[in-house]
């Protein structure tokens, strides 16, 4: 076909109509912490597109609540009425195909997902895992570090993968381990640098410029490093006022 062969629009006169917000699906299953941080950046258009679902398996978790309250669909999808992980992971799929979403962002699904469903969204899913990725994948991460009397956690944004919290890395922030640190005191500083770096994270790919390869994780063409972009514990405390508050505490 040639160029003449059809009718252009700009010819015509006619604008096309702007492409529609890039569309997140979110999955949950509990308070919906970091789904919050999501909705705040969209709120604030930060996000670069629309969280348009939000699903979780547990049918009483609050950040269904929070969907709601900001507007957005939320569906329940109770895991323990399918027979298998299978089924599930099928039903899942089903639901998550019916909002058309550009991005899937697990934040806080607590669930071990098939090699069929990885495969079904592979490159676009991402996953915020409370630890400075390899190290400490799976649970209790914030306990395993203290065991090991370590002086580096923090958490990452990684894309999903087939193996478990090994999927390229993207984005990390670290946080320094006092010797005053609890597995509670740990918890809530993590949790602050997943609120900030994974609204970022979504946002690059978003605006196209994060990509999943084969080799690992890409940003603006350019090939990641295994352990992606990170934030020192300096940037991190800078950007989230730490400094700040533990001088209020001081004063």
């Amino acid at each position: 076909m040639s160029g003449t062969d059809y009718q252009s629009d700009t010819l015509n006169d006619i604008t096309p109509e702007p492409l529609g917000a890039r569309r997140v699906v979110v999955l949950i299953s509990g308070s919906g912490s970091n789904l919050q941080a999501l909705i705040d950046a969209q709120e604030h258009d930060r996000l670069g597109g629309e969280i348009v679902a939000v699903i979780s398996n547990v049918p009483d978790a609050y950040g269904l609540t929070r969907a709601r309250e900001a507007g957005i669909d939320a569906v329940v999808l109770p895991h323990r009425e399918y027979e298998s992980r299978d089924a599930f992971d099928g039903a899942l799929i089903k639901v998550i195909e019916r909002h058309e979403p550009d991005l899937i962002v697990l934040a806080g699904f607590m669930r071990i997902l098939s090699e069929r469903f990885v495969q079904r969204f592979l490159g676009r899913m991402v996953n915020i895992h409370p630890s400075l990725l390899p190290a400490y994948q799976g649970l209790d991460t914030h306990a395993r570090v203290l065991a090991d009397q370590g002086k580096l956690h923090g958490c990452s944004v990684h894309f999903v993968t087939e193996e478990l919290d090994g999927g390229p890395v993207v984005l990390q922030a670290e946080l320094d381990v006092s010797p005053e640190d609890s597995v509670e005191t740990l918890k809530e500083k993590v949790h602050a640098r997943e609120h900030l770096i994974l609204p970022i994270a979504v946002r690059w790919f978003l605006e196209g410029r994060l990509q999943f390869s084969g080799e690992g994780a890409r940003m603006d063409g350019h090939l990641l490093p295994a352990s992606g972009m990170r934030l020192t514990h300096a940037d991190a405390a800078e950007e989230l006022d730490e400094n700040a508050d533990e001088h209020d505490d001081l004063a």
